[in-house]
């Protein structure tokens, strides 16, 4: 296998509108919506949208109530329940 075909960028990750929208913590009308509007990267497979992970991110990071409601509602809500504690066990 060439070497470029293990960069993750060669396998970008898709998600549902509904994944997307659980994920976020958003109606999925937020996502349709976002995407009637240009500002998601997606591709249909089966008459099926496939919205890229990285522009869902960045769309996120970029609007005031998806980022509140992706912290309260969505995935961000167990971010501190996944980080590592440091322990100084010596």
């Amino acid at each position: 296998m060439p070497e470029n075909n293990k960069n993750p960028q060669n396998y970008p990750v898709k998600v549902s509108i509904s994944e997307a929208a659980r994920l976020f913590g958003v109606n999925p009308h937020t996502i349709r919506r976002a995407i009637k509007n240009n500002e998601l990267r997606y591709i249909v497979v089966q008459a099926r949208y496939k919205v890229d992970f990285q522009s869902l991110v960045e769309w996120s990071q970029n609007r005031k109530t998806v980022k509140t409601k992706l912290e309260q509602k969505g995935i961000g809500q167990y971010v501190d329940k996944w980080r590592i504690k440091e322990t100084n066990d010596k």
